[in-house]
């Protein structure tokens, strides 16, 4: 079985200043319409998913390749955070056999991480 880990670290107010200077076409290159309302404009739950997707990406090993940012999804489901692939990401993934996405996100004092476990 192959495990993979992959981990991310974003500053807010990067993206605070990204959704400044680009407001809705940051919010729609970047994420998915369900995390855009989740986040309701947050933006420090919008970086703790942007690490989220950094952190998959890097699991995947995904330098570009044509990978779209809105192809790695968090969703809060219950309140556990989950990994949801879509499109190239997810070709990505069955090409490496990986088919198993355990995420764990948090923020404090300006900061948002998250780590992803693949397998």
């Amino acid at each position: 079985m192959s495990v993979r880990l992959g981990l991310d670290l974003v500053a807010v107010e990067q993206v605070a200043a990204a959704l400044a200077t680009h407001g809705d076409r940051y919010l729609r290159r970047v994420y998915t319409p369900r995390e855009v309302a989740d986040c309701a404009g947050d933006a420090t739950r919008l970086a703790a998913r942007f690490a989220a997707k950094e952190a998959t990406r890097k699991t995947l090993g995904i330098r570009d390749e044509g990978v779209g940012w809105s192809s790695v999804e968090v969703r809060l489901d219950g309140g556990a955070p989950t990994i949801v692939l879509s499109g190239r990401a997810a070709e990505l993934a069955r090409d490496a056999g990986l088919s198993d996405f355990a995420v764990s996100l948090t923020h404090e004092a300006g900061l948002a991480a998250a780590v992803v476990l693949a397998s």
